[in-house]
């Protein structure tokens, strides 16, 4: 029995009772009492009509073809949900974007020494899996915008390719200068890895998927088991999105055909260097070729072979060239007026186009957004009607580089800017347990949704059960404490990785990324597998946690577009920023430790950062100790936002009193105004530092990193690569984007408070 088991079996039939009692009709945040009540009777029939059947022939059709941007059924698959949402009662329509994206023409991987070897790069059918057949339409095995090449050098094995692995290698005295640099999938997006191959002169980058990691090591292979087999490819972009995701050609304006575009050579985010990845039945002769150094102990990885690191004998010849040229891709985007705010809009996402047949990703997340508009048109006709217009959007392009959404989201910049409450994303979906990252001013709200969706496989809520689990998995006292106490489950902060981003870090749109999930593990993410077959045996077999997520957004989706006043809270976002700003003071401090100590090991000959006696290391020269930096102006922004929020709570618990009455006064619509600017406050016009495209000063994707999220990216990484100079100016800057937001809830506390004096 499991942990988590184990903690289920531990409650009494009464707790669980109380788990799944329904919550009062009249305790819906910003709703009168009988808004509420209205709002909890409609919500019902809606979590009534998803139907898991449904869901099944959905993918079943979605995926019944490879679908990439570009391809004839990635438009036969927009014009299909087109025609869906429109025999739903919705309007809609598709908007069309020109933009670039690199299809592979040439791709050689080659061992020319010691000896000779030829890299197979194709993933083979599989008997009984009709789908992993249609090789005349499937993208070959590639990582797009790699930047055409043809080079020959000796090979280095880099591990995972992270900045703190090369720092690795300079100790052992290996450069990869000249060479061709090997490194795993996993330990950061792959973008990253010919990214910083690059900065350190390397003249080509191969990233494989080591069984370790995605393989025989976790169980059976495809197809007798999820996981990837020897020859599986992870496909993928290698965009450097960190500086801005999109069309490379159009960054910040929209892809439209009469947008000015930049020359190739003069976009920021193509790599540097050419890249292909491979099998790890490709990698293996590859990395038993190697000589030099054996691998430190944590980079070794499941391959029946000894880790060297090289450099050499292995030499290897690796050639990239793509067709370069554009491609349209198809947005369809459907709306719901509302009845009294339509110009406030409630926006719900999920793309279309995959990398090749794409039943997990993206259409399992895909078909739960179908069946919610389908849930909602059926409410429309039956008198439902909601207060501000929703906007149902099955993207292109996300898979290349976030691209359909980017484009949208640029090309209505000012529009969203004034009308956008929130953005609710969803990308691939499994079995288990809920998943939530976003806004923290939207964690009060989705905690009280998920408090009112049923698990399908237990008589608990999605809530209960995502409370027990973290109390079960809680990595340190703290943690497993703040899941039994707190009133509400933290949810995690969003980085890249899917649409929320243009949404969240550019626009500053308040946003929520949600999935089942944790029961499910597999290996075919990105490659021919990933297809029905595989789907419909191993993940959401029936999918009832499809129904879920369906039933989970699509509550989500009309309660904010029903709320009298939006259900914003700001005392959850000032006490995650306050532990945020806790967190890169320690920081500082363990560098200033850290430097401290090494610099007296130094001094005294002790040095050693290794538990391997063999590997010799060199040891790194002295450096100066982290200068103090002033964080006083941040952690007097933080009381402030502390105390406006508190204010505002106040506020909204008295407007609330004697059935929330004030909540419908006229006055409202001027209040709402003011709270949907509260996200757009954490945004800066100048953006990050290098990189203008990402505003939002709370979270963005680190730069070395890719899709993990870097909170207070500004001060964190330059703290983190050591400027202190930025760091001490960007303490500032946060702490005035933190006052720019004090300043949005302080004049909607004074709005409430004229509401209800």
């Amino acid at each position: 029995m499991s942990v988590i088991a184990r903690v289920l079996a531990a409650f009494t039939l009464g707790a669980l009772l109380v788990a799944a009692a329904p919550s009062p009709a009249g305790d819906l945040r910003g709703y009168t009492a009988a808004g509420a009540k209205a709002e909890r009777e409609w919500e019902t029939k809606f979590r009534a009509i998803p139907s898991p059947d449904s869901l099944r022939e959905y993918m079943r059709h979605l995926s019944a073809r490879p679908h990439h941007v570009g391809s004839p059924y990635d438009k036969a698959n927009a014009e299909w949900l087109l025609a869906k949402f429109k025999s739903f009662g919705l309007d809609a329509q598709i908007e069309s974007f020109d933009v670039l994206f690199p299809t592979p023409k040439e791709r050689v991987v080659e061992l020319v020494a010691p000896t000779k070897f030829v890299a197979k790069l194709q993933e083979p059918p599989v008997p009984g899996d009709p789908t992993s057949s249609q090789l005349a339409e499937q993208l070959p095995t590639y990582n797009a915008y790699s930047v055409d090449g043809d080079v020959t050098a000796p090979l280095v094995y880099v591990n995972y390719g992270v900045p703190a692995d090369y720092e690795r290698l300079a100790r052992l005295g290996i450069s990869v200068k000249g060479a061709i640099v090997i490194a795993r999938y996993f330990g950061s997006w792959r973008g990253i890895k010919p990214k910083v191959a690059a900065e350190h002169g390397a003249v080509g980058c191969l990233i494989y998927s080591d069984p370790k990691d995605d393989g025989y090591t976790h169980g059976d292979v495809y197809p007798r088991g999820p996981w990837r087999p020897r020859d599986g490819v992870q496909r993928g972009s290698v965009m450097d999105m960190p500086v801005y995701p999109g069309d490379p050609l159009t960054p910040g304006v929209g892809a439209t055909k009469d947008a000015k575009r930049l020359a190739i050579g003069d976009a920021q985010t193509i790599t540097k260097i050419p890249v292909l990845p491979i099998s790890y039945g490709d990698a293996q002769p590859l990395l038993a070729a190697l000589a030099g150094p054996t691998a430190p102990e944590e980079w070794r990885g499941a391959l029946a072979l000894t880790y060297h690191v090289g450099p050499g004998p292995a030499k290897v010849h690796l050639r990239v060239k793509s067709d370069w040229s554009l491609k349209p891709l198809y947005d369809v985007i459907a709306r719901i007026p509302g009845a009294s705010a339509p110009d406030e809009w409630v926006i719900r996402g999920n793309h279309h186009d995959a990398w090749v047949n794409g039943a997990e990703d993206p259409i399992s997340g895909q078909v739960p957004l179908l069946e919610e508009a389908r849930a909602l048109g059926q409410l429309l006709k039956q008198g439902w009607k909601p207060r501000r217009t929703i906007i149902y959007a099955a993207w292109d392009g996300e898979e290349p580089a976030l691209i359909g959404s980017t484009e949208w989201v640029e090309t209505h910049a000012d529009e969203l800017a004034h009308k956008a409450v929130a953005y609710l994303n969803t990308d691939s979906n499994g079995r288990g347990y809920l998943s939530v990252a976003g806004s923290h001013s939207l964690e009060q709200f989705i905690n009280d949704v998920a408090r009112d969706i049923d698990d399908p496989e237990t008589r608990l809520t999605v809530w209960k059960r995502s409370q027990l689990r973290a109390i079960a998995d809680g990595r340190t006292p703290e943690a497993r404490d703040s899941a039994r106490r707190r009133p509400d489950l933290r949810i995690g902060a969003l980085g890249s990785g899917s649409d929320y981003t243009p949404f969240l870090q550019h626009a500053g749109v308040a946003s929520l990324n949600l999935g089942f999930g944790g029961e499910d593990g597999g290996g075919i993410y990105h490659s021919v597998y990933d297809d029905f077959k595989w789907y419909s045996t191993f993940s959401d077999t029936s999918f009832v946690y499809g129904r879920a997520l369906a039933q989970t957004v699509g509550t989500a989706v009309m309660r904010l577009a029903g709320a009298d006043v939006l259900p914003y809270d700001f005392t959850g976002l000032a006490e995650t920023v306050g532990r945020y700003v806790r967190e890169v003071e320690k920081l500082l401090k363990d560098k200033q430790d850290s430097v401290r100590e090494q610099n007296r090991q130094i001094d005294e000959g002790v040095f050693s950062a290794t538990n391997d006696p063999r590997e010799p290391l060199l040891p790194p020269a002295k450096e100066e100790i982290p200068p103090f930096l002033n964080f006083a102006p941040l952690s007097n922004a933080v009381d402030a936002l502390t105390r406006a929020a508190d204010r505002y709570e106040k506020a909204l618990t008295k407007a609330t009193a004697n059935g929330g009455a004030a909540l419908a006064k006229p006055e409202a619509q001027a209040l709402n105004a003011t709270l949907l600017q509260s996200e757009r406050a954490l945004t800066s016009a100048d953006g990050l530092p290098r990189r203008p495209w990402y505003r939002h000063q709370i979270y963005a994707p680190g730069f070395y990193t890719g899709y993990g999220v870097k909170t207070l990216p500004g001060i964190r990484e330059a703290i983190e690569q050591k400027n202190w100079k930025e760091a001490d100016e960007q303490v500032g800057r946060v702490a005035h984007t933190l006052g720019a937001e004090t300043d949005a809830i302080t004049r909607a506390a004074e709005q409430l408070e004229k509401l209800a004096p």
